[in-house]
This record gives structure tokens, C-alpha cells and sequence, in this order.
């Protein structure tokens, strides 16, 4: 008897094992402008031209960086996918648009049902937080390229939005006021210098600092911000959004402003999560380096008038949602603290 796929370290059948698994999560997700199930080449999705008269398509792709490692070394797959997710589908709202459909791609070393159907079923559940569909994807079982146990994980997110209801920051002025959403810690950022910093520590480790185990604090996953921001979209007094990625505060609000514009942010004016002063005291890394690594406790900004703080901040509110003003827009550039 020959070689085989499978001796080669390919199993097609646990492939397919795999997909079955992941259905039911899936079919959570869909929207009734999904055409045809899971399985096909293609995923297919009718835009609905009532609603989206003068369409404007936007696409974000990521990934979730060496978080992943932790996973791995926590043996926890259940919370990775909410971070593919969040990175694609938070990026495209900054411009006003609603996700529609997510398609996520799954590296993996062998194909392992059970954790394959944990890693889609969080890409499921953040699908349904976000409410867009999870239409498709794929899982690349690649041998001798991963090691078994590991795997990478990438998402791509399609939105929409009227051409009239972009926002593109062109109508930010000085004097606007920046609104800051907290995240719930790293988020998908950072990783590689937190990795650093803490591995002398153990993740089971209950620092006073943290009040729970390291690990925990640290795979907590990215927030989504998607039904909030789309929420307030109908008030029609949003000029700017951005989400703080890697580059943190520093790098990511300067590429929604106009030219000869910055802002000035008070670090004082909201709560920093105690991981932050943990990094910071343990590699004793300079601040300024900290704001443009981390997202140092804001997952996403808003910018508004000065005039519409007060009636965004209530509607934030009345939806459970914490802000802050976290400073202003100023004739200049870049970010100042």
C-alpha cells in the first residue's frame, strides 16, 4: 500500500469532522441577506440596497499577533477568536460602517476537532456581538510548518456605509473633544513586549496588583465596540473615530486628523487598568514608549464637537457604556500629554 495524505500528517477526514463541528455556531450568526450555507467556494451576501441606497464597502483584515502564544501556553482556545474578530470589525466601524459578513482563516499543525470547533466557536460568538455573519473561512492543515499543538489564526470583515454618512475626520476642528471608551486591558496589542517583561512570571500566578491570575488578565479578549458606536451613528454629530491599536494612543488618533491638526490628551482623565502600571514598573519602560505600545485603558475614541459631548456622553450612558473626556483637538501635531 502507498503513501497517503494522511501519512503525509494531512487528515481530511478530521477536516471534515472539524466543519461539522463548527455549524451550529455559525448558523448563529447569519443575517437574512446570507445566500447558501457553510461549504461553498464563496460566501454569499445580498446587500440590501433599501437600507444602503448609495453603498460604500469597507474591508479590514488582522490577526491576532503573539497573543497566541499565551493561548498555547494556557491550553484556552475559547477567547482567541473574539480578538480576530474585534481587530477587523472595530477597525471598519472608525469609518461608520456596519459589519456585515467576517470570513476567518485557521493555520493549523494537525487538525484537532475539538479545538478547532473552540477557536471558530469565538470567532461565532464576536460575529454575534458585532452582529455580522460568519460566512466562511478556512482551516489549512499545514504539517511540519506549525508544530502540532499551535496554530495562527487571521480574519477579514466586510461593512457597509452610505457614501453621504462616512466619516473620514475632514470636519474636525480645533477645540473638538475627544471621548475615550475604556478597553479591558492589552487587548490584541503589545503582546511581544508583555511576553518579555513577564516571562520570569507563571500565568497561574495571583499578582495583588491584578487580583487574579496573570494569565487571565492577559488572554482577556478585545472589546467590541460595534452595536455602541452604531447606536450613536443616528445622532449624526460623530466627526472622527478611532480605534487604539498597535501604535496605542500615539500613532493611531493622528490619522484621523486634518492637516495641521493634533490633540492634547490628559492622562489623568480616566481609570487605567493596573496591568499598565504593572508593565510599566516591571520593565521600567519610559511613558511615552507605553502610550505607543499599549492602548493604556482607551480601546476607542470619538471625536465630537464640544457643543455634542454632553448629549453623547448621555446616550453612552443610558446604553451602559463608561466614558471619558480624555482631551481635546489643538492647532498642532501629533499627540501631547
Amino acid at each position: 500500500m502507498g503513501y497517503s495524505y494522511r501519512d503525509a500528517g494531512v487528515d481530511i477526514q478530521a477536516g471534515n469532522d472539524a466543519v461539522e463541528s463548527i455549524k451550529p455556531a455559525v448558523a448563529r450568526t447569519l443575517r437574512p441577506e446570507v445566500l447558501g450555507g457553510l461549504g461553498g467556494f464563496g460566501g454569499l451576501f445580498k446587500l440590501n440596497l433599501e437600507k444602503y441606497p448609495d453603498p460604500v464597502l469597507v474591508s479590514g483584515t488582522d490577526g491576532v499577533g503573539t497573543k497566541l502564544r499565551l493561548a498555547f501556553q494556557m491550553n484556552r482556545h475559547d477567547t482567541i477568536g473574539q480578538d480576530a474578530v474585534a481587530m477587523c470589525v472595530n477597525d471598519i466601524l472608525v469609518q461608520g460602517a456596519e459589519p456585515l459578513f467576517f470570513l476567518d482563516y485557521l493555520a493549523v499543525g494537525k487538525v484537532l476537532p475539538a479545538r478547532v470547533a473552540e477557536v471558530v466557536g469565538g470567532v461565532a460568538r464576536a460575529c454575534e456581538m458585532a452582529g455580522c455573519a460568519l460566512i466562511g473561512g478556512e482551516t489549512a492543515e499545514m504539517p511540519g510548518f506549525y508544530a502540532e499543538n499551535e496554530y495562527d489564526i487571521a480574519g477579514f470583515s466586510v461593512g457597509v456605509v452610505n457614501r453621504d454618512q462616512l466619516i473620514d475626520g475632514s470636519t474636525i476642528q480645533a477645540g473638538d473633544v475627544l471621548i475615550g471608551l475604556p478597553s479591558n486591558g492589552l487587548h490584541s496589542n503589545g503582546y511581544s513586549l508583555a511576553r518579555k517583561l513577564f516571562e520570569s512570571y507563571s500565568l497561574e500566578e495571583v499578582l495583588p496588583e491584578l487580583g487574579e491570575p496573570l494569565g487571565e488578565t492577559l488572554l482577556r479578549p478585545t472589546r467590541i465596540y460595534v452595536k455602541t458606536i452604531l447606536s450613536l451613528l443616528s445622532e449624526k454629530k460623530i466627526k472622527g473615530m478611532v480605534h487604539i491599536t498597535g501604535g496605542g494612543l500615539t500613532e493611531n488618533i493622528p490619522r484621523i486628523l486634518p492637516s495641521g491638526l493634533g490633540v492634547k490628551i490628559d492622562p489623568t482623565s480616566w481609570q487605567r487598568p493596573a496591568i499598565f502600571d504593572l508593565l510599566q514598573r516591571i520593565g521600567d519602560v519610559a511613558w511615552p514608549e507605553m502610550y505607543r505600545t499599549f492602548n493604556m485603558g482607551i480601546g476607542f475614541v470619538i471625536i465630537v464637537s464640544s457643543n455634542d459631548e454632553e448629549t453623547i456622553r448621555q446616550r453612552l450612558a443610558e446604553m451602559g457604556e463608561l466614558s471619558y473626556v480624555i482631551g481635546y483637538v489643538a492647532p498642532g501635531v501629533g499627540v501631547t500629554y
